[in-house]
């Protein structure tokens, strides 16, 4: 277990990392890329073994040339690029999500806003993720409400409301689950639509109760982010922004399994890698750590143990 407190450690950003992502598994080589935005302004992109590529608007991937930028006039949270690289969603502290079409870059967005109203939520908007099955996207907002898009019908489709702010929503691909942090609370709610237009997040599952659709887990403190295993959903992983700690919980009832302490900071986000091997975390503190997830085992950086 003594190898489990020595996570690989990836430096070069050098202000609090606030979003990690892992790309789908890339199967011809069968290895991943991992970026990672930070408050020093300065996104990075690094291979599955946490060694930088790049840093890196739209970029030209083979040879890092700036394609396009996109104005606007406030900060941008969050974005999702289509799956075949056509079009590309924005949102933010303007309230509104925006839909750019990549082939057009000069042609004015389209504004996806609720019904009778110049916003898409009434508060800043932290997360949104797009549907590669469905032509559909979710975002999250400050407003405690997680709403569905119709990209295609270019409306909303359905509303679930939050009792608590949410601090965080990210995506298990593998799962189609979307992961959400409000409270003291995480949630797994499915990619798809619920069939009505409006519903509440339920409340958290007790001991004895059998785990519905959408599924709440109560913690005994409030999780910043928050990532289920991709392959075998027996886990998830959290981060906070009271410790530097992160944290291991069983699934679906979340018992506290491990807590690991590697980061100098408060935890902004933590993430699986998609073959479900190791997982990131993101910190204050300006690093990245890389945790494997059956330590002592041969895998990228990481010798067996004997």
């Amino acid at each position: 277990m003594a190898a489990r407190f020595i996570p690989l450690t990836c430096s070069g950003h050098t202000r609090p990392v606030v979003q990690l992502s892992f790309s789908p598994l890339l199967e011809e080589e069968r290895s991943y890329l991992l970026v990672s935005s930070c408050k020093d302004g300065n996104p990075m992109l690094r291979d599955w073994t946490g060694d930088w590529i790049g840093t890196f608007i739209v970029w030209d991937t083979y040879s890092g040339e700036v394609l396009h930028s996109f104005p606007h006039n406030h900060i941008v949270r969050t974005v999702a690029i289509s799956p075949n690289a056509s079009h590309l969603l924005t949102a933010g502290h303007e309230k509104k999500i925006r839909l750019f079409d990549l082939a057009r870059p000069d042609a004015p967005p389209v504004l996806l806003l609720k019904q009778g109203s110049d916003v898409s939520h009434d508060g800043v908007i932290k997360s949104i993720i797009w549907d590669r099955a469905r032509a559909m996207a979710v975002s999250a907002g400050d407003d405690r409400t997680v709403r569905w898009w119709d990209l295609r019908q270019q409306n909303e489709t359905h509303s679930m409301s939050v009792p608590d702010p949410i601090t965080s929503m990210g995506l298990s691909v593998e799962m189609e689950t979307l992961c959400l942090t409000a409270g003291k609370s995480a949630a797994f709610i499915p990619l798809e639509a619920p069939h009505p237009t409006t519903s509440s997040l339920p409340e958290p599952t007790g001991p004895d109760q059998e785990p519905g659709p959408s599924h709440v887990v109560a913690l005994k403190y409030a999780p910043s982010s928050a990532s289920i295993h991709p392959i075998w959903a027996d886990r998830f992983i959290t981060g906070s922004m009271d410790d530097p700690w992160v944290r291991v919980h069983g699934y679906p009832f979340g018992e506290e399994t491990e807590v690991f302490k590697g980061h100098h900071g408060p935890v902004h986000c933590v993430e699986y890698s998609p073959d479900g091997e190791m997982y990131a975390s993101g910190s204050e503190d300006g690093t990245i750590r890389l945790w494997q997830t059956i330590p002592g085992t041969a895998y990228g950086l990481w010798r067996a143990a004997n």
